[in-house]
């Protein structure tokens, strides 16, 4: 697992579910997941176990688009759209983790399928469903929020549009108040703590900075192409397929906008509907990251994007006029950009490779510490190194879910004694890791009979060779390395070796 999925895991493993919702107020998400993985982890502790639920929501999620498709288009497109969602790299990671990102787009292809049903057929009940699923989206994720103001929009427009609405319009402003009074509630119970600790501005300021304008950095137009262009090769992991996509989707929009609509349908959206419908959430997250409220582009958090990316670049694709006439031509075209994406894959940084969470590194790492690394010895893990060792060998928690006060936390891991920087979103590298030496030292001094170990798993965002070589002057003579994502290593601490000589080796 990677070091996010390994959290989720250990914030829903609590004594009461009570514990469990006052852990998942440490995270920058709202509470469902932690609270579902709390009854979920009673059917088995292993990695297939705690993903299986993400499989689930997350199949089901392609065959409810599916049906939306089917029902607003055809069946052609809809099959289209079938395929891509089943195959595309970026929902195929995102159904195999122990993450958000399935539940979200189960609820919310769930709600905007159920408000289908109930414009359609005029159903109140249809439409209290649809709610009900759109705050158990706002539960799952704050994206959810983008596609709650998308599908309001839309909404509303298609109601001014039938007759006899009267009892359908008050059920639907019954539900769109109760999804403001759980926004409320969040904002108050969860958004504003995370605000005073500051961690979305300490998120935005790091690895999701590219994804935020930057007035006086950026330039307005550039960073609309360029992050639309990510955001589409995000989604299928390839950049070449990805720009194909993103054309196909501007020529759904056009098309849309150009079609006629058929005069007295109410019950299906008109053409312009439907692009006003694919187009919305896009320009709501553009505007939230240029306000640098919200990511735009190349980023899982912009997921909820894939429901209208995916359905635009399907109505494309079917409505595509090609000059050879054949029923083939477009499914072969179609599996032949599906396996270039799996076959030649070029995902958007930052990630681990597929081949590189290979079980088998992790249960040779860990078979090693228990085998070479002596009981009592002292173990120095980093944030994300510590939260998959607490999965992996200690069968505890022994990172803090929030900052703490001191600069290092002890816990016990079995027989090892494990110190993690009390800082979350921390990570080993050049510029941190002298003051991680110094504090080894300094223990070292106190017992020189216990040897000292350092584990690094995850996201080691350092080219591996240089890192490396950063190290050795610390002692780390003969790493071990199980796969390019984990390292274990013994520190010789009696060498000489000072801060500066990582600085000076760095530059």
């Amino acid at each position: 697992m990677n070091p996010d999925e390994a959290l989720h895991y250990l914030l829903s493993d609590q004594p009461s579910l009570r514990l469990a919702y006052e852990a998942s107020l440490t995270t920058a998400h709202p509470p469902l997941l932690i609270l579902v993985l709390h009854y979920w982890r009673l059917l088995g502790h292993s990695e297939f176990a705690l993903r299986s639920l993400a499989l689930l929501t997350g199949t089901v999620f392609c065959w409810i688009m599916f049906l939306w498709l089917k029902k607003v288009t055809d069946r052609t497109t809809a099959l289209i759209g079938l395929t891509l969602l089943l195959f595309a790299p970026s929902l195929i990671t995102l159904s195999a983790e122990v993450r958000q990102y399935s539940l979200l787009l189960f609820f919310s292809s769930a709600s905007l399928y159920l408000l289908e049903l109930a414009l359609d057929a005029g159903s109140p009940w249809m439409m209290l469903l649809s709610a009900f699923a759109l705050y158990l989206a706002l539960l799952s994720h704050y994206s959810s929020l983008i596609f709650v103001l998308a599908l309001g929009i839309y909404a509303l427009v298609r109601l001014l549009t039938r007759k006899r609405r009267t009892l359908l319009i008050a059920t639907w402003i019954a539900g769109q108040l109760g999804a403001f009074a759980l926004c409320s509630f969040l904002i108050k119970s969860h958004v504003s703590v995370l605000r005073q600790k500051e961690l979305p501005q300490n998120i935005a300021d790091t690895w999701l900075r590219v994804s935020i304008f930057h007035r006086g950095e950026d330039h307005l137009v550039s960073f609309i192409l360029t992050r639309s262009t990510r955001l589409f090769r995000y989604f299928f992991s390839q950049g070449t397929i990805g720009v194909m996509a993103l054309l196909l989707f501007i020529l759904a929009i056009v098309l849309l906008l150009r079609e006629k609509s058929s005069p007295g349908d109410f019950r299906k959206p008109t053409p312009r509907q439907l692009a006003l419908l694919l187009v919305l959430p896009f320009l709501i997250t553009l505007v939230a990251a240029l306000a640098g409220i919200y990511p735009y582009g190349g980023t899982r958090h912009d997921s909820i994007l894939s429901i209208f990316a995916i359905s635009g670049v399907s109505i494309g694709a079917a409505r595509l006029k090609l000059p050879w006439d054949s029923k083939w031509v477009k499914p072969v075209a179609l599996a032949i950009g599906l396996a270039i994406c799996h076959l030649f894959p070029h995902p958007v940084p930052p990630f681990i490779p597929r081949k590189n969470q290979n079980r088998k590194f992790m249960s040779t790492a860990i078979q090693f510490m228990r085998q070479s690394v002596p009981p009592g010895s002292i173990v120095y893990v980093d944030d994300p190194g510590g939260l998959l060792l607490s999965y992996y060998l200690c069968g505890n928690a022994i990172v803090p879910f929030e900052n703490q006060p001191q600069a290092f936390m002890e816990s016990h891991c079995g027989s090892y004694q494990t110190v993690t920087p009390s800082r979350r979103l921390w990570s080993f590298d050049p510029d941190t890791f002298p003051g991680t030496v110094e504090e080894m030292r300094r223990r070292h001094r106190l017992d020189p009979t216990r040897e000292v170990w350092m584990f690094q798993s995850g996201w080691i965002d350092w080219h591996e060779d240089l890192w490396i070589a950063e190290l050795r002057p610390y002692g780390c003579h003969d790493p071990q390395k199980f796969g390019p994502n984990i390292l274990v290593c013994k520190m010789e601490l009696d060498a000489p070796a000072t801060s500066s000589a990582l600085v000076s080796s760095a530059n």
